[in-house]
């Protein structure tokens, strides 16, 4: 009895994810966004969505990224769970909590002595990107504008990665009091990378598994 439950957990199919399945999307996806925050905090950039609010409440307060980041995205689990379900907002909060917990010890394994702005905003904004994929394609996601541009595509029908490309503008206006222009336009790019990652791979009729 106690075999066949744990083969259940472990069993997928071509239309659902096992728990394994989401367990190791939830850790890949949150170890990715780590990393692209990384890159983009050694280029001293900023990013969109919640990260963005995150990233200038860090510069302006100097409490650590981590620590912002899980406080910021609190408000929005309520909208989680109302429009998207529980199991949504459970995997969403393991992936904010663990993402929030590998950023405050990740300077320690990895150092970034020098990042050039540019290639910060490529390359983060890529891995952030490609973290971002694996929590969507599990029903997750790194909470606030995440959660609400998905809701409005599940809704409405339009690309998450553009609606969330649209909040990131408004919230990059906002880094023009704690960053330089070039820095900005730097940050611009990479959430312009980071969404058109999600916009062009986030397709339901491309990838079906829930």
């Amino acid at each position: 009895m106690a075999s066949n439950a744990f083969a259940a957990l472990l069993n997928s199919s071509a239309d659902r994810h096992s728990l394994l399945d989401d367990a190791q999307g939830v850790v890949a996806g949150s170890m990715l966004a780590v990393l692209g925050v990384t890159l983009l905090s050694g280029a001293g950039l900023l990013a969109g969505g919640t990260a963005g609010l995150a990233f200038l409440a860090h510069y302006a307060t100097g409490f650590s990224f981590g620590l912002c980041f899980f406080v910021v995205n609190l408000p929005f689990y309520y909208l989680a769970f109302r429009r998207l379900g529980l199991a949504f907002t459970i995997k969403t909060f393991a992936a904010i909590a663990l993402t929030s917990l590998l950023s405050e010890f990740v300077s320690g394994f990895i150092s970034m002595a020098h990042v050039d702005p540019i290639a910060g905003a490529l390359f983060g904004g890529l891995v952030i990107g490609a973290g971002m994929l694996a929590l969507f394609r599990h029903r997750a996601s790194l909470g606030g504008i995440g959660i609400l541009a998905l809701y409005i595509q599940d809704r409405f029908g339009w690309r998450a990665g553009f609606v969330q490309l649209g909040f990131d503008g408004i919230i990059l206006a906002l880094s023009f009091f704690v960053a330089s222009p070039f820095i900005i336009a730097c940050s611009v790019l990479g959430a312009i990378v980071l969404n058109l990652t999600i916009a062009i791979n986030h397709r339901k009729d491309r990838y079906i598994a829930m």
